[in-house]
This record gives C-alpha cells, structure tokens and sequence, in this order.
C-alpha cells in the first residue's frame, strides 16, 4: 500500500505551536478541505435535481444524514485514538467538551 499524495500547499503545517503546555498534533490530511467542498457540491447538486422532480430520490438523500452522522462518529473515535481532547474535538464543532462527550462519548473507549 502506498502513501496517500499529499499537496503541502493546501495541507497547513501545524507542528509550530508554541503555546507552553500544548500538546501539538501532526494535521495528516489529504486536501480534506477540498474533498469536503466537492463533498458539499455533491449534495447541494442531488438536492437540486430530487427538486426538479425526482421522488423517487428523496429517501436517498435523507438517508445520507445517517451516513454523515457515522462518518463523524467514525473521524471522533480515530481522532480520540490519535490522542485529540474532547476540547481539541468540540472546538472544532463549535460546541463545548461536554457536548462533543455526551454526543460521541459513549461509544469512546477512553
């Protein structure tokens, strides 16, 4: 298995935190930030066409809230694997700790 291509200019380096006491995490992405507007434009693009008149497509699309919701469960589990705090995780969802914890917690094994 080969390692994934990475585009270091679309990928921030965030090793240089200097903030005293801070744990630093290696961000290991790939373009995350465009594969999640392409992602985006998907969606927004079946939306479009279940409006048009496609009926038959709208239980598809609801459906995809629950994958959405797995696919976080799965990035908090991996990320709290990697050592990321529940603050570190909340911050990024714009929600408290305790929220994230409550949310995602109880399928954490830490």
């Amino acid at each position: 298995m080969t390692a994934p291509i990475v585009n270091l200019l679309l990928t921030p380096d965030r090793r240089n935190d200097s903030r005293p006491g801070r744990r630093t995490h290696r961000r290991r992405t790939v373009e995350n930030d465009d594969y999640s507007a392409f992602t985006r434009r998907i969606i927004t693009a079946h939306g479009r066409r279940i409006a048009r008149g496609d009926i038959e497509g709208l239980a598809d699309l609801a459906a995809l809230a629950d994958d959405i919701d797995t696919a976080i469960r799965h990035a908090v589990t991996g990320l709290r694997a990697a050592g990321y705090s529940w603050t570190d995780i909340g911050t990024r969802l714009g929600m408290t700790r305790q929220a994230a914890q409550q949310r995602w917690g109880r399928h954490d094994d830490h």
